[in-house]
């Protein structure tokens, strides 16, 4: 009988809903905490960076404007295959921590992802509030969608870090473009994965590997990206670089080291409209 070959993993790029290769043909190789090869990742590009905004900016209209109960259900349906693959998750992420930590850690993902979820018909009520005002006018203010948000995961916290930044932008009707660990990127390729046979739209959720100090000028200066999420970027000269070319379009910035979570970090990611309306006698 003849042996099995051992087919090493080469992980792609996730870019509206589908997993192409990246357009500079480049790879870099995954290695666990003892230094052994894990499999080879995708390195993407500016050009893939772009071809993520594209994707990420054709999805927002229909997933901003679904209602708050689908996107409960959505982001529900991504914990529920989640959790049919929790030993996945936590064989990856385990190979840069310990069988415990790692368990906590996918655990907790999984449930984040049923907390936020719960949040999508709760935002308005919330956040939003019925202004006094003295004139017979209503006066309303309601919570709405920044846009496309981009962000650098942390490389410490390889799946509950990456959950925490998409599910709270997207819990409220935002797209996503967010860029792996370089040191721990397999649990983002199986999140890519997850979110690709659930009921995320194509484009809702775009995720990259690669290097973020070569990916990141690009999205910090792109005019068609309205928030960006610097948590995963350790550089403090790069952040700042990062923060000047973001104010070209005055996105919104969460700073490294800002630590933020739950509802905090979801509002990070909303505008105000406020309305008029007068009131009928």
């Amino acid at each position: 009988m003849s042996e099995s070959l051992d087919v090493n993993r080469t992980a792609k790029l996730f870019i509206g809903g589908k997993f192409p290769r990246s357009e500079s043909a480049r790879s870099f190789e995954v290695h666990d905490q003892e230094g052994n090869f894990l499999a080879n990742a995708s390195l993407a590009s500016r050009k893939d960076g772009r071809d993520a905004v594209v994707a990420a900016r054709s999805a927002f209209s229909a997933w901003s404007s679904a209602t708050a109960y689908n996107r409960g259900q959505v982001m529900y349906r991504v914990a529920e295959i989640m959790q049919g693959r929790r030993d996945q998750f936590i064989a990856e992420v385990s190979a840069w921590s310990s069988i415990e930590e790692a368990t906590i850690e996918v655990d907790a993902a999984i449930n984040r992802w049923v907390w936020y979820a719960g949040w999508t018909d709760k935002l308005s009520m919330v956040t939003g509030s019925n202004n006094p005002v003295a004139e017979p006018f209503f006066n309303f203010s309601i919570p709405e969608p920044t846009g496309v948000v981009a962000g650098f995961a942390l490389s410490d916290s390889p799946l509950l870090g990456l959950v925490e930044m998409i599910a709270a932008a997207i819990v409220s009707g935002n797209t996503v473009v967010v860029v792996a660990s370089d040191r721990t990127p397999l649990p983002a390729v199986s999140l890519a994965e997850v979110i690709a046979t659930s009921d995320v739209p194509g484009g809702v959720v775009n995720i990259l590997t690669g290097y973020a100090k070569e990916i990141a000028p690009w999205l910090a200066s792109h005019m068609d990206v309205n928030g960006i999420d610097l948590s995963g970027i350790g550089d403090s000269e790069l952040a700042v670089e990062l923060e000047r070319s973001s104010a070209q379009n005055l996105k919104r910035v969460l700073r490294p080291n800002t630590h933020l979570d739950g509802l905090s970090r979801v509002k990070m990611w909303l505008e105000t409209k406020t309305v008029w309306h007068p009131r009928g006698y």
